[in-house]
């Protein structure tokens, strides 16, 4: 299975039943919309497939800013950018939840250091000081 994934990997075959040509607009202020329009392989239009339309934001941590991509509901430009902000404020609260689920999971670690707990010499609480997970 390992083998399959790895064939996969190296192949890097576009397919050509799933093309798309991109625009993309902006505010300069707030944001920028991606439009990505169906085509066939030839470059014409496939009105088979509906029209994607992608947000794109940045929200500033302390570690820098964080960039955000997020579908909007739309079948139209116009609805996009009025869709634009509720789809923004959903993606943005999504990402501090992730982002203090990972805070919480690393506040909650367990770190023995390497030389026991308390003064204690290594391998006296029977493992070496090392936890181990599942």
């Amino acid at each position: 299975m390992a083998e399959r994934n790895d064939e996969r990997m190296l192949e890097a075959k576009m397919d050509p039943g799933s093309l798309f040509r991109e625009e993309t607009y902006t505010d300069r202020r707030i944001g920028t919309i991606r439009v990505l329009i169906p085509v066939k392989s030839d470059g014409a239009p496939d009105a088979r497939r509906s029209t994607v339309y992608i947000g794109e934001a940045q929200i500033f941590t302390n570690m820098g800013a964080l960039p955000l991509s997020f579908e909007i509901d739309a079948k139209s430009l116009d609805q996009a950018v009025a869709n634009y902000a509720p789809a923004a404020k959903e993606a943005i609260e999504k990402a501090v939840r992730e982002i203090e689920e990972v805070r919480r999971q690393a506040a909650s670690s367990i770190v023995i250091p390497r030389g026991g707990a308390g003064g204690l010499p290594p391998g006296a609480l029977g493992g070496g000081g090392k936890i181990q997970l599942p």
